[in-house]
């Protein structure tokens, strides 16, 4: 059987292209998410894919990076699937893991990746530096009053119930105790 795995990074981007390929190739069976590729952490639809997945079945990708976007990630999945007998294939990089051309196409794409990556964060982190040195740069905006949050755990509310109330995590509520107020700087 061959399964379906498609993924974008951001609830504005369209998966349909990738689903269309897919089922082109044959999946029988597509799973499909929106997160980010950089880390299997909260990529719930892959994990179930993987585990859908039983001996000589196929788990079919349009391009690696749809898999992972680091190689010790995509060597990861790849070993939990050729544990389980299941086979991998990237429709657009004409990558099948069965042969050995393949597993090399596999090896050098899946670097590939990593270094876009890697690239991308350095542009990125750049930007940011300039912006800060030309003053353009402010950071994210503040969406949480922390007078406000320390006031209700001033009053005597538990940080759970402040967390609640501010729909902010209870780790913000520390966060805000530990940092200073405008009176103490």
């Amino acid at each position: 059987m061959k399964i379906g795995y498609a993924r974008v990074s951001s609830t504005g981007q369209n998966e349909a292209a990738q689903v269309d390929i897919l089922n082109r190739h044959g999946a029988e069976e597509v799973f499909i998410e929106k997160a980010s590729g950089t880390s299997r952490d909260g990529r719930a639809k892959l994990a179930e894919a993987i585990r859908f997945a039983r001996k000589g079945d196929a788990l079919v990708i349009t391009r690696l990076d749809r898999l992972a976007r680091s190689v010790p990630d995509l060597h990861a999945i790849a070993q939990e699937l050729q544990a389980k007998g299941v086979d991998l294939i990237a429709t657009e990089q004409n990558i099948d893991t069965t042969t050995p051309t393949g597993r090399l196409m596999f090896n050098m794409l899946g670097a590939i990746a990593e270094f876009e990556t890697d690239l991308r964060k350095e542009r990125q982190l750049e930007g940011i530096a300039k912006a800060k040195e030309e003053g353009r740069y402010k950071g994210r905006p503040v969406t949480v009053d922390g007078e406000a949050i320390r006031a209700a755990l001033a009053s005597g509310d538990k940080p759970m119930a402040v967390a609640k109330r501010f729909n902010v995590a209870r780790s913000t509520v520390y966060r805000m105790v530990a940092e200073p107020t405008r009176a103490d700087v």
